[in-house]
């Protein structure tokens, strides 16, 4: 039996662009009373790369698993985590929102999940013909909120280029940001080098100066209180493993500024 990997819904869950996972690609039932779960609180930009880890890799020693993911913004995950609810892994984009869960007593020692860089994206065509991050500022500019990982990347990018930046939104994911500037509403948006590749043609990507070279690092951990703490472990396994970090490479995590 393969591994089925279902979504909880929620208000920030990020339904995949292509080729991903949202919820079970079967539609079956809800799970039997004897079947055992696990869930996986991940930042939203790894809602291609997790659920195709538990498809081909989970899967293999954990064929009657199911697992489910909630994909969020790091810190909204953050948040619901000290606030009680209940998950069995936590991937965080960055280090900061990790500590908050570890600090609190909720998580042990995290381990080094990957990395991941900005890109400045504008809809297929760029036709507010944006350039950089100034000509950015002139059109429909969205980015993410501060306190959100790629956020905090985009305000690191606006130091090191001194410029302040003047988007028309702030959006609590990344996968808020690409959904914006895929459809239209904004002229341009910055994104992980991840999220510009799952935007496929929809998008292109502006060589703008200074914006490759600023990322983030993502954490992984397994919670203290996970309800099934061995396969939380081997989730994390699955994921850090050769064949793991295979596919996460393919979505464009870990390569370096080009």
């Amino acid at each position: 039996m393969k591994t089925r990997t279902l979504a909880l819904v929620g208000s920030l869950l990020i339904g995949l662009a292509a080729g991903g996972c949202s919820a079970d690609d079967n539609n079956d039932a809800s799970p039997s009373d004897d079947t055992t779960e696990i869930t996986v609180f991940a930042a939203a930009s790894l809602n291609a790369a997790f659920p195709e880890i538990a498809e081909e890799v989970f899967t293999e020693s954990h064929p009657d698993v199911v697992v489910r993911f909630a994909f969020e913004g790091s810190s909204s995950l953050a948040e619901k985590l000290q606030s009680g609810a209940s998950a069995d892994v936590f991937a965080s984009a960055n280090e900061a929102n990790m500590t908050k869960v570890t600090d609190a007593g909720l998580a042990a020692e995290p381990t080094k999940l990957t990395t991941n860089t900005l890109r400045l994206i504008v809809p297929a065509g760029n036709p507010a013909g944006v350039t950089d991050l100034e000509s950015a500022n002139a059109a429909k500019f969205v980015v993410c909120a501060p306190q959100v990982p790629c956020g905090a990347a985009s305000q690191e990018l606006a130091q090191a280029e001194g410029i302040t930046l003047q988007p028309v939104s702030e959006e609590q994911s990344v996968s808020d940001v690409r959904a914006k500037v895929e459809s239209g509403e904004a002229d341009a948006g910055l994104v992980y080098l991840t999220d510009a590749l799952l935007a496929g043609d929809a998008v292109d990507i502006v060589d703008a100066p200074g914006v490759a070279a600023v990322g983030t690092t993502y954490m992984i951990t397994a919670l203290s209180d996970a309800p099934n703490p061995e396969l939380a472990k081997a989730f994390i396994d699955a994921v850090m493993s050769d064949a793991g970090q295979e596919i996460m490479a393919k979505y464009g995590f870990g390569e370096t500024a080009k």
